[in-house]
């Protein structure tokens, strides 16, 4: 096994533990919320809405959630132990360590990815608790989850890079991460939109990211799957470039 394998598993694992030793930040709060959302817009507004594109309206929001707990927590876990690092200043021991940049990148981003998918799993199984689940297109769910919450754990890099302070976080997070994803299609179908708004609803990448998701459970998509996955594949190795570019350049690790 080659030293930068072993450094690779060493900081991956790290940063696993990191998460899994304190579940009731990570877990707990997604459990708690996402009962809330199945119990109010699921089975309550569900039973007047009935059915979205020909599936019950409570099996309509199911991916969406997930998307939501998914991207949420890959983001968070990499932004801010990036930032927590830097805060505390023992990034420094990764850094003057003799792993390349792209092996630091890709275990920081892996172990976030492996958070993100840990939620989403969860928010599927609640989902369970309250309607049938299935899997009608198994390849393009392990595609999607892998994709996005891999895109977003790379994103919080750059945000736990640029951040100033613990509010840049919670900003990125609650005003524009959310409001995305709110507005990606998770609640409604673009069909229910004037053409001018599903227009620039196409415009949010979190419509291709909840209607891929969808997909894979449910067999129907409102937008291009194989479309969806090149460019969210292709976006996520820009942004795992740019990661190590900026870790090799040092951006807001030298300050």
């Amino acid at each position: 096994m080659s030293t930068e394998f072993t450094g690779f598993l060493a900081l991956l694992r790290r940063e696993i533990l990191r998460f899994v030793r304190r579940p009731k930040n990570t877990f707990l709060p997604p459990f708690i919320t996402n009962v809330l959302y199945f119990s109010v817009f699921g089975v309550i507004l569900g039973e007047r809405i009935d059915t979205i594109i020909g599936v019950p309206y409570i099996l309509f929001i199911l991916p969406g959630l997930v998307v939501l707990g998914a991207i949420s927590n890959a983001f968070e876990n990499t932004s801010f132990n990036i930032f927590h690092g830097r805060w505390n200043r023992y990034i420094e021991e990764v850094l003057t360590s003799p792993l390349p940049y792209r092996t630091m990148v890709g275990a920081y981003v892996l172990a976030a990815a492996i958070r993100g998918v840990i939620v989403g799993t969860l928010i599927a199984l609640i989902g369970a608790f309250f309607t049938s689940v299935g899997v009608v297109r198994p390849f393009y769910l392990v595609a999607f989850g892998a994709v996005i919450t891999l895109l977003f754990a790379a994103l919080g890099v750059v945000a736990g890079l640029w951040a100033d302070d613990f509010d840049d976080l919670t900003m990125l997070n609650q005003f524009i991460l959310r409001p995305l994803v709110f507005f990606g299609g998770v609640f409604y179908s673009l069909n229910e939109l004037p053409a001018t708004l599903q227009q620039v609803s196409l415009l949010n990448p979190m419509i291709y990211m909840v209607n891929g998701i969808r997909f894979g459970f449910l067999g129907v998509s409102e937008v291009d799957p194989n479309i969806s996955l090149a460019v969210l594949s292709g976006l996520t190795i820009a942004v795992v470039a740019l990661d190590v570019a900026l870790f090799r350049r040092g951006y807001g690790l030298a300050n």
